[in-house]
């Protein structure tokens, strides 16, 4: 809690123009370096390890500008026909798409995805240095250092996988400003409406980071406060007016989207998620990320529970440096810088422990031993998290601590200062990001890219592609999003879809729960077998085509499955089992349902 060289104690001076560009520049770097092979051919490549994934981003980037033509931003019956998706308990991403839809409309959905994750990625390496320089005490040179590592550790590097909600780091830190000028001098009701617009804009990108981004804002607070209880008591008024002004302003902002998220139709509770699964390993902390040098060397440990949640694996040699670094700190420090330490301290503890979730895991197993997430899994909010998540908390903290190390070295000896510098090439090289992995994907078919589509489809109605639209199989929502980055014109529904819903008992799952045509299709693309058809299956088809309100259903040439090959043969003979023979339209093939 401050914004000097020692919190509390004046302005820190402007850092040198120079090394701003500097960062900048190493940043741009950085990014480009990650998103390289997908830079290479914006359409016609998708990230390896998560197509699914940023498949759903195009999609929810193209609604967003879908919407500026009036469309409910947080509901919509274009998927999952006829029941909808509710859009507001899902990652929305409304704010981004609104501001980027001009590049939506100009170079379509997978271009603007790219910009923005790139752009996420760019100006979270810098907004952290601009925070460490500007308002945390750091020098120009260390804030790089640490504001470069908390842009590009390995939870960023593993969330670049097509989570543009994760990226977003930057609305983040311009979140924690917020909060560290509350108790600074000047109008409540401008630093209020200031933190208010900030976190309204928060819940549109990340909602499950701006939780934990507050959680982490309160631990820091309330421990400082501890330490600091004279200067805490000097500044609360000022604080707690600021933060009820802007209370209200982001709750005159989000009170249509949190009453959708909290009440409004297909709504779920808890989370699709196995929490027990998705906790982080005990052993991740000191282990290797795959997208890194150590990585590319052999030496990566597969301890998360895939290559997008590696949200520690910060290697055994920054832990331990960032160990000594503490008690460096603390033993050179004065009672202001101890206070910061102490709130870091527990801070990074507190996120820590909980991120193990319910019960401990090591080395890739499970045990009994239960865990302090275990006493909070029920409580809202908490029970719709990913535990391991909230161990992204720890890398501004460790960030943090790093320049605050490299400027108290500047007091030490020669020798000590190489040490350092040592330690430093020992514990950050090995973690050093490597490129992104990407694939090949499909184009979207002829037939829907030049508007063929609506000579067989009345505005409104509804188009089955085969197989359905999933997270596994994503390819006919990337059709329909294309079709909404359109200016103008008709779209078209499709029936389910990659978004979280309500299951059979209310709580979250990824998609509507299935029928009958919709599994047999899916079985088909997954295992290569076709189903034994009978008049009864055919029946449930028609009944679920009526149920869909389809017009036609479509089977391009190619299908893109996220995580394995699908069979297309098993596809198409069991979808012509079902509906009959198709008929060959320009790249795709249609089969027509009666009205």
């Amino acid at each position: 809690m401050g914004s000097s060289a020692r919190p509390g104690e004046g302005t820190p001076a402007r850092p040198p123009r120079r090394v701003d560009l500097l960062v900048a520049v190493a940043s741009v770097a950085l990014a480009l370096l990650l998103t390289g092979g997908m830079w290479r051919d914006p359409n016609g490549r998708a990230i390896l390890v998560n197509s699914g994934d940023q498949a759903l981003f195009e999609w929810l980037l193209s609604y967003a500008a879908y919407t500026m033509g009036g469309a409910d931003p947080f509901f919509t019956h274009l998927l999952n026909v006829p029941d909808g998706a509710n859009l507001a308990v899902n990652t929305s991403a409304t704010i981004l798409g609104w501001v980027f839809a001009p590049v939506t409309w100009l170079a379509g959905p997978s271009v603007t995805f790219l910009v923005i994750l790139t752009l996420n990625l760019i100006a979270s390496g810098y907004a952290w240095y601009w925070l460490f320089s500007r308002h945390l005490g750091a020098s120009p040179a260390a804030a790089a250092l640490g504001g470069l590592f908390c842009g590009f550790a390995p939870g960023m590097v593993s969330h670049a996988n097509a989570h543009l909600n994760w990226t977003a780091q930057w609305l983040m830190v311009l979140i924690v400003w917020g909060v560290l000028r509350l108790r600074t001098p000047g109008s409540a009701w401008r630093r209020g409406l200031v933190l208010g617009l900030l976190v309204a804009a928060g819940f549109s990108v990340a909602a499950e980071a701006l939780f934990f981004t507050a959680l982490a804002c309160g631990v820091v607070v309330v421990v400082w406060a501890l330490g600091r209880r004279a200067e805490a008591r000097a500044a609360a008024g000022r604080f707690v007016r600021s933060l009820a002004v802007a209370a209200v302003v982001a709750s005159a902002f989000l009170a249509y989207p949190l009453w959708m998220h909290f009440f409004g139709p297909m709504r779920y509770h808890g989370i699709g998620f196995d929490q027990r699964v998705h906790s982080e390993d005990l052993l991740a902390f000191g282990a290797y990320p795959e997208r890194s040098l150590a990585g590319l060397a052999g030496l990566n440990a597969r301890l998360a529970p895939n290559p997008t949640e590696e949200t520690t694996f910060y290697g055994l040699p920054l832990l331990l440096l960032a160990l000594v670094s503490f008690v460096l700190l603390w033993r050179a420090a004065d009672p202001p810088r101890r206070a910061a330490l102490r709130a870091l301290g527990v801070t990074a503890v507190v996120f820590a422990a909980l991120a193990l979730g319910p019960r401990l895991r090591i080395n890739g197993g499970p045990t009994d031993v239960p865990m302090p997430y275990a006493l909070l899994i029920d409580l809202p909010m908490f029970d719709a998290a990913l535990p391991a998540r909230l161990a992204l908390v720890i890398t501004p903290l460790l960030g943090l601590l790093l320049a605050w190390t490299v400027d108290l070295a500047r007091t030490w000896s020669p020798r000590s200062r190489v040490a350092l510098a040592a330690a430093l090439v020992v514990a950050l090289l090995p973690i050093a990001p490597t490129p992104l992995l990407t694939t090949p994907r499909n184009p979207v078919p002829e037939f829907i890219t030049s508007g063929a589509w609506r000579e067989y489809v009345p505005e409104g109605g509804t188009i089955v592609p085969v197989p359905l639209p999933s997270d596994l199989l994503p390819d006919g929502q990337r059709w329909q999003a294309e079709v909404l980055a359109e200016r103008s014109g008709p779209v078209f529904a499709i029936p389910a879809g990659f978004f979280l819903g309500p299951g059979p008992d209310g709580r979250s799952q990824i998609g509507p729960i299935p029928r009958p045509t919709h599994g047999l299709l899916f079985t088909a693309a997954r295992t290569g077998r076709v189903p034994r058809i009978t008049d009864a299956e055919r029946a449930r088809a028609r009944a679920d085509l009526r149920h869909w309100r389809a017009s036609i259903v479509v089977l391009a040439d190619e299908i893109h499955g996220a995580k394995w090959p699908v069979h297309y043969d098993a596809v198409r003979r069991t979808a012509t089992a079902l509906f009959g023979e198709p008929e060959r339209v320009m790249d795709v093939w249609v089969w027509r349902v009666p009205s």
